[in-house]
C-alpha cells in the first residue's frame, strides 16, 4: 500500500532546505526559493510492504516571502523544520516557524521532525545537538542531524516521518474499526 502525506520542509533562508531533497543526491546550482516548489518523494518503509509518497512542499524562507508562501500550505500531514548548525539565529527561530506550521495544524496531531543541516562544517557548528535535541524533545518532535553537501543520514528524516505517518494510519484504521463493530 502506498500513502500519500503533504509534508512542509520550512526554515531560515540559506539552511539547505531545497538541497536536502534534490533526488538524485546532487546539489543544484543555488539559487534561493523564492515561492514553494513541489517534489515528490517516495519512501518505503522497511519490514512492511508499504511506503508513504511524500508531496514536499519545499517553502521560502527568506522573510519577506513567507507570508505569500503560507497561503499555499493548506493543512499538512507531516512537516520537516529545518535549520543550520553553524548559525544559531537560524536555530532561534525554530520557535517562530513552529508557531506558524501549528496554525496551519488546526489541533490535529501532526507529525514532524527538526533537523540540523551542514553537520559537514563541524568546526563552524554553533549549534549543539544536546540543546537542539533538547527543544525538538520539549516540542514533542525527533531530531536528526545531517549533511546536504555529503548526503550523510539525509533520508533518515523522511523514514522516520514515513513510519510516524504510517503508525498515525494504523491508529485511525483500528478507531474505524471499533466504530463499525460498535
Amino acid at each position: 500500500m502506498k500513502l500519500r502525506a503533504k509534508c512542509l520542509l520550512v526554515g531560515d533562508a540559506a539552511v539547505g532546505k531545497s538541497s536536502l531533497i534534490c533526488s538524485d543526491g546532487t546539489l543544484k546550482n543555488y539559487s534561493m526559493t523564492t515561492g514553494v516548489e513541489l517534489v515528490v518523494k517516495c519512501i518505503n518503509i522497511p519490514e512492511t510492504p508499504h511506503s508513504v509518497e511524500f508531496y514536499i512542499f519545499d517553502s521560502a524562507g527568506k522573510e519577506a516571502l513567507v507570508d505569500a508562501c503560507e497561503k499555499l500550505w493548506g493543512e499538512p500531514s507531516l512537516f520537516c523544520l529545518v535549520f543550520d548548525l553553524t548559525n544559531e539565529q537560524s536555530f532561534v527561530n525554530c520557535g517562530r516557524w513552529l508557531e506558524r506550521i501549528r496554525r496551519h495544524c488546526r489541533g490535529f496531531r501532526v507529525p514532524g521532525v527538526l533537523l540540523g543541516n551542514k553537520s559537514d562544517l563541524s568546526g563552524r557548528r554553533e549549534v549543539q545537538a544536546s540543546v537542539a535535541k533538547e527543544w525538538a524533545q520539549s516540542q514533542g518532535l525527533e531530531y536528526h542531524e545531517t549533511s546536504a553537501k555529503e548526503m550523510d543520514s539525509s533520508d533518515a528524516p523522511l523514514l522516520s516521518l514515513a513510519r510516524a505517518y504510517y503508525s498515525l494510519y494504523q491508529e485511525d484504521c483500528v478507531a474505524a474499526k471499533n466504530l463499525t463493530l460498535g
